[in-house]
């Protein structure tokens, strides 16, 4: 990836907090014509700067109501058994994200579903689905207090 100079890295965050705005728009703020302005939001795509862009939804508009977090520490470990993981948890459309992480637990997964009885089958589901499962620890949040995509540029 291409070094962002500081016009680059101003669109960034313009999109990021608006992902609507015209071109028209973006470039007046950024202080280019139209043209340059959409070349650069090209580029900045092309190269993987700008991952996509999305309708951010409401949790409970949808019956999401209940926002988990599981840590999965495995008992065994090897290439083909994060393969596997990897894969298995790519088709759980209630796992939101996992990462791989260093610690006490190997993964660090998060769920939005509807209620307490989805998240019982959901984690049946993920024990199941993944080999080596050794011990597992949730936290279901209570309150969200700060939850952003925004990354400072």
């Amino acid at each position: 990836m291409q070094q962002l100079d500081r016009i680059d890295r101003k669109i960034l965050d313009i999109l990021q907090r608006d992902g609507r705005i015209s071109i028209t728009d973006l470039a007046e703020q950024v202080g280019l014509s139209a043209t340059p302005c959409a070349d650069r939001v090209r580029r900045l795509e092309r190269s993987g700067a700008i991952l996509g862009y999305h309708a951010r939804v409401a949790p409970k508009a949808v019956g999401r109501n209940l926002l988990v977090f599981l840590e999965i520490k495995l008992a065994a470990k090897s290439d083909e058994v994060f393969e596997k993981i990897k894969s298995e948890l790519q088709r759980i459309p209630d796992v939101m994200e996992c990462h791989l992480v260093s610690g006490d637990f190997d993964y660090l997964i998060k769920a939005r579903i509807p209620d307490m009885q989805d998240y019982r089958t959901l984690l049946g589901d993920i024990l199941q689905r993944l080999p080596a499962s050794a011990q597992s620890r949730s936290y279901v949040v209570m309150e969200e207090i700060k939850e952003t995509l925004y990354l400072p540029t």
